[in-house]
């Protein structure tokens, strides 16, 4: 049975400030969702949380970006928004800058990942929701789960992996995107991916035969509203088992916490916390980050799930560390690295602040340096 899983998400206000969701509104996002389900325009959904965002995670037979379910999951975050700006929600709303859909919601706010394959005899897959960081967080523990054998054993032991995978990176900027083949073009791969800023991996392809195995939401809210309105808050969908890493293999990477950008007011670097469901509230200087992983197996169709997978004392350490490593970058304050450099902070109020002090920077002899982004070592035009 071929199926498409849409996991679709937004920030429609968040209950207290962005910290977590409120009950009404995520009750209001599942009674349309559920009502999508009852006139047949999706298969199954399962609606989640992580910090003040929810996710619409959806299966059914109509391809990845089908107007009919992304319009149901638009109308079901505006039926949230009426709830959450009725409630007082802070940011009620906030995802959504568009007032009109028009035929699917990329470009719109949400952010949207979806796979279309053939239904295995036993299919797993585990939905990554995270909040407060960018679709960039996803670089490295994708690099781990689908190309790094000191993490992933079945690349070197399971010979229907034993050919690696092929990841399909895209510039944020330009919108345009590249594939590139592991093992053998490995280090080109890290070339951009570790250029998190810019870079990012959308979908992960196994080489022996071109299948899917893992896509990423990409989406950057404030390159679309051209302000910042918010983190992008992104999500991951990853395949296991039987020719796809284990769900071990797959979890593994969190085990131990890396640095990513977003935090508080999207502009400053923070390690991402590997929480269950009832610890995705991030409310220490709005954060740290949080991901949850949400298992699930699908039976023709439906939704079997989900598992709460960071519901283990094995993933405690991660997040004492994490703790411990917010703790040590909060000690920079307003002072970089834990504040974002300036051309992460375009959305923010620093170049209104350039814009009322222009005038008053005088020359001084010293000689002028190249800036960054004026051109030389660029990619794309």
């Amino acid at each position: 049975m071929k199926i498409t899983l849409s996991v679709i998400k937004a920030d429609i206000g968040g209950y207290v400030g962005h910290s977590s969701t409120h009950p009404e509104v995520v009750a209001k996002v599942r009674e349309v969702a559920e009502a999508g389900k009852e006139k047949g325009t999706i298969l199954d959904v399962s609606v989640i949380t992580c910090g003040d965002d929810i996710a619409m995670v959806m299966t059914h037979t109509h391809g990845v970006d089908a107007e009919p379910v992304h319009k149901l999951a638009w109308e079901a975050f505006l039926a949230g928004t009426e709830v959450a700006r009725k409630l007082k929600l802070y940011g009620a709303g906030q995802d959504l800058l568009s007032d009109a859909f028009s035929g699917n919601v990329k470009g719109m706010g949400p952010g949207v990942a979806e796979m279309e394959f053939e239904e295995r005899k036993s299919e797993p897959v585990i939905v990554f929701f995270a909040d407060k960081t960018a679709p960039s967080a996803w670089n490295l523990p994708l690099y781990e789960m689908f190309a790094d054998p000191m993490n992933t054993a079945g690349l070197v032991i399971d010979p229907s992996m034993h050919d690696g995978f092929t990841f399909e990176v895209m510039d944020v900027y330009s919108g345009k995107a590249i594939r590139l083949k592991t093992p053998a073009e490995l280090y080109d791969l890290l070339v951009f991916i570790g250029a998190t800023s810019r870079y990012v991996v959308r979908a992960v392809y196994r080489n022996s035969d071109g299948e899917i195995a893992a896509t990423a939401s990409t989406q950057k809210l404030s390159l679309m509203a051209g302000r910042y309105v918010g983190k992008d808050d992104p999500v991951l969908i990853v395949r296991a088992q039987s020719g796809f890493p284990a769900v071990g293999e797959i979890l593994e990477p969190f085990g131990r916490p890396w640095l990513v950008e977003g935090w508080m007011r999207g502009s400053h670097t923070g390690p991402l916390m590997p929480v269950s469901f009832a610890q995705a509230k991030p409310t220490r200087f709005d954060g740290p980050p949080r991901v949850i992983a949400a298992g699930y197996q699908i039976c023709e169709g439906r939704l079997i799930g989900p598992n709460d997978l960071f519901d283990d004392p094995a993933f405690d350490v991660a997040r004492e560390r994490a703790a411990h490593l917010a703790n040590f970058l909060r000690r920079q304050g307003i002072f970089e690295p834990h504040r974002l450099p300036p051309e992460e902070m375009e959305y923010t109020t620093l170049p209104k602040v350039l814009e009322k002090l222009k005038d008053r920077f005088r020359d001084i002899g010293e000689p002028k340096a190249k800036a960054p982004g004026s051109g030389e070592g660029e990619i794309h035009e």
